[in-house]
């Protein structure tokens, strides 16, 4: 990481959603809280813990220079709302194979 940015990443103790016109997209008592200089907590959510099937893949890519190439999914109504690093940097090798929401539900 560069001065002055970290990141972390626990597991979270937390009951984890994403739903989307009342449609539950994700659940889990598994997920990962990503906290990063400047950003708000970031949840990553366990692959098998998510609708895999309503999500469409977009061609968005974007690049993080701490984490990597991001993948998005898109649902009819919200493109990109769902991303996910396949390969990520080593410093954050537990996000793989994690999906990570726009919006999401804590309990």
């Amino acid at each position: 990481m560069s001065r002055g940015h970290t990141i972390t990443i626990e597991k979270s103790g937390r009951h984890v959603r994403a739903v989307r016109g009342g449609q539950v997209l994700a659940e889990s008592d598994r997920a990962l809280e990503l906290r990063e200089t400047g950003c708000p907590v970031r949840y990553y959510i366990p692959a098998e813990d998510v609708r895999r099937d309503l999500l469409t893949p977009s061609d968005t890519h974007t690049v993080c220079p701490f984490k990597g190439t991001a993948s998005y999914w898109s649902l009819p109504d919200a493109p990109d709302l769902v991303w996910a690093y396949p390969d990520p940097k080593p410093g954050v090798a537990e996000i793989k194979d994690h999906y990570c929401f726009y919006d999401t539900d804590v309990s």
